[in-house]
């Protein structure tokens, strides 16, 4: 089974996929590939410093995430281009990743932790669909304790994403991760024997 992880800015959904794969599951983690392809010399790193200019880059030409961050958060049109620049490459990476383990070992359950799933309309291709949810205080609360925003700063970035309650629309299956660990670690169980049993059937 092919399963979408989805959710938000400080949502968990971090979290929530470590805890899977300590379940067995097979994790592919979009944000690191977008660490990836977004190398210098890569075709994204290209297509990003052509748009964005070399204002963005560090001085070892390495693209300043948090200087690209402050950019595009909070301004739809630029947020859009950045995702038209990086999204084809991540995409198919994930796809060749995907083809990859399949070929390798065709029973493992495949999740592809992914923040735009639903905007990008990629959620599509997925068998089941998971959205880990948490109220908006929490949200802020702890983008500002992790990347020490301020509260406006924070609410600018939560504003730039579709909103969580949106997200729900889509879901299968919802984790509510604004408590403590051990309340999610019981849902993620839950799920996991839900979609272990769903993918045997599917191999029948």
């Amino acid at each position: 089974m092919l399963i979408g992880l989805t959710g938000g800015i400080t949502s968990g959904k971090s979290v929530v996929a470590s805890m899977f794969k300590e379940l067995g599951a097979h994790i592919i983690d979009a944000d690191q590939i977008s660490r990836e392809v977004m190398k210098p010399g890569a075709e994204a790193y290209k297509k990003v410093v052509a748009t964005f200019g070399k204002e963005i880059l560090k001085d070892d030409q390495s693209i300043d995430r948090k200087k690209l961050g402050d950019l595009v958060f909070g301004d739809r049109e630029k947020m859009a281009r950045l995702n038209e620049c990086s999204h084809p490459s991540i995409f198919h990476v994930i796809d060749k990743t995907i083809e990859g383990i399949r070929d390798e070992n065709p029973d493992t359950l495949i999740i592809v932790d992914a923040a735009l799933l639903i905007e990008t309309g990629a959620y599509k291709k997925f068998d089941t669909l998971i959205v880990v949810y948490t109220d908006e205080a929490t949200q802020i609360k702890r983008l500002q304790e992790r990347d020490g925003l301020s509260e406006e700063e924070a609410k600018k970035r939560i504003a730039s994403q579709m909103p969580l309650k949106e997200k729900l629309r889509y879901a299968d299956f919802v984790i509510h991760n604004q408590r403590n660990l051990e309340t999610t670690r019981k849902q993620v169980n839950a799920i996991f024997k839900i979609l272990t049993a769903q993918s045997s059937l599917h191999e029948k």
